[in-house]
């Protein structure tokens, strides 16, 4: 019997069958013939690497957190969402008017309810950020929501265990959640210690050796923190040292942008908590007025108008991109983009050169240097089309910039965790928040066009005269950019 005819049939059969759920279960039709060349021309490997990074989870429905289990309650819910946004909406400013069509996409597509009466401040890197953070959670006085990606063990990240646990120890209830790859560093000692200290605190997505890829895959990117209800944190800043800029001229300068929101517009932040909450803990909680409190202590004279956009694998659609995209199309002057990974995918892509074409000013500050070789190679495969449409591209010189921030027109002010890339908008659980306002948008321009003094901007007709042998590398490192 010739075994090695029967192995290479059976390899074939497998072969067949894989790329057939390739080319069923992947929506994207660049990812599904990046996943289908991946497969057929790198045997074996290329099939594994498939199963444990390409299932597509929105589409099989394999994340559903659901906050409600009572349909009528959730009934109620809808009705009051469109109830509350559509008083906004009568009520809205000139920035909201003119991007209506972003407000109500998101209010159909997810829910996410227009909100007034808050009041928003912009954090600039961990050094504003953290006082900030310890000084709310210092004067919390009844329940406290953290949620991360990267909570590392270290100065930063061990005070801010300790006011969790000086609040547990004072009854408030303290809830902590935190992506078990990302938070690795804090399993061992951090975590414990919390827990022994009357915090509640769970791993979202725990990684088993077994479930190591696929779980890699899907993370939870998001930064949230909720006070009290009304008090809420969001932006880029993880929980670690390196975001904290001390004056020492031996570490990495890191720019960053995160968001403090007073206001109503926490509300729906509380509402992605609680449905991660009981999605990864073993306690389910329902909405009540404790979460959701119908009377908010008055903010000062401020009326900022907010707006979440959240998706992930759990989500029908990519409402995070939809988002970006509409603001786009919207633009009618000027495009501000700060991204640290920089990989748009075609719609994107397009996007921003028929804004551009069009004669909408477009400026993208990137990195001068990525902390990965692979993306940073696949993100300037792009930037000749960007630059041929007049778009201006920006390279930050000064340290490693991480923000993720969007302006236009100086009209709407988006800050949040999700990169410009295909792992934000399709794999990674993440959430941004939008401001309908000319004070904070004009405020985020200019942190803009700060950041653009420490930034070289990229000459067209140099870049385009670059060797070959790089701009083949680039291109090569493009074909896998749907799998980055």
């Amino acid at each position: 019997m010739n075994w090695l005819l029967i192995a290479e049939i059976a390899y074939v059969l497998i072969l067949i069958l894989v790329c057939l759920r390739i080319i069923y279960d992947t929506r994207s039709t660049t990812k599904t013939l990046a996943y289908l060349l991946f497969a057929i021309f790198v045997p074996f490997f290329g099939m594994i690497f498939y199963f444990f990074f390409g299932i597509n989870y929105r589409h099989r429905k394999m994340y559903t957190k659901k906050l409600f289990e009572n349909d009528d309650l959730a009934a109620k819910f809808k009705r009051d969402l469109l109830h509350s946004s559509a008083k906004t909406f009568k009520q809205s400013n000139a920035e909201v008017l003119s991007n209506k069509e972003l407000a109500f996409m998101l209010l159909n597509d997810s829910m996410s309810p227009l909100t007034a009466k808050n009041a928003v401040k912009l954090l600039i890197n961990g050094e504003q950020k953290f006082p900030e953070v310890l000084t709310a959670i210092q004067e919390a006085k009844y329940h406290i929501h953290i949620e991360y990606y990267i909570f590392e063990d270290d100065e930063i990240g061990q005070a801010l265990a300790e006011a969790m646990i000086a609040k547990a120890k004072e009854g408030v209830k303290v809830r902590f959640i935190y992506d078990d790859f990302g938070s690795r560093d804090i399993r061992k000692k951090i975590v414990p210690w919390l827990i022994e200290n009357g915090v509640e605190a769970y791993p979202f997505l725990k990684v088993h050796f077994i479930l190591l890829a696929n779980r890699l895959n899907y993370r939870n990117h998001r930064k949230i923190i909720v006070i009290d209800g009304y008090i809420s944190f969001v932006g880029g800043i993880n929980v670690s040292d390196r975001y904290i800029n001390n004056g020492n001229t031996k570490q990495l300068y890191w720019r960053d942008t995160h968001l403090r929101i007073d206001g109503p517009g926490t509300q729906y932040l509380q509402y992605l908590f609680l449905c991660d909450w009981n999605f990864c803990a073993e306690t389910i909680l329902e909405p009540n007025t404790n979460f959701f409190p119908t009377k908010i202590p008055k903010i000062a004279e401020e009326n900022k108008i907010v707006q979440i956009a959240a998706s992930g694998p759990d989500s029908e659609s990519p409402t995070i991109l939809f988002s970006i995209l509409q603001a786009i199309n919207l633009a009618t002057t000027e495009i501000l983009i700060t991204s640290p990974y920089f990989i748009p995918g075609e719609s994107l892509l397009d996007a921003l050169i028929i804004s551009s074409l069009s004669g909408i000013s477009v400026k993208l500050l990137v990195p001068g240097k990525s902390d990965s070789i692979l993306v940073n190679s696949a993100a300037r495969s792009y930037y000749n089309d960007l630059l041929k449409a007049g778009v201006q591209i920006y390279q930050y010189q000064k340290g490693f910039i991480h923000a993720k921030t969007m302006v236009t027109d100086k009209k709407v002010a988006m800050v949040g965790t999700a990169n410009m890339d295909f792992r934000s908008f399709d794999l990674n659980f993440e959430v941004n928040a939008i401001i309908y306002d000319a004070q904070i948008a004009t405020e985020l321009s200019a942190n803009f066009y700060n950041d653009v003094k420490n930034a070289v901007r990229i000459d067209p007709e140099q870049w385009a005269d670059r060797p070959l042998y790089k701009q083949l590398l680039e291109k090569a490192a493009r074909l896998l950019s749907p799998l980055l």
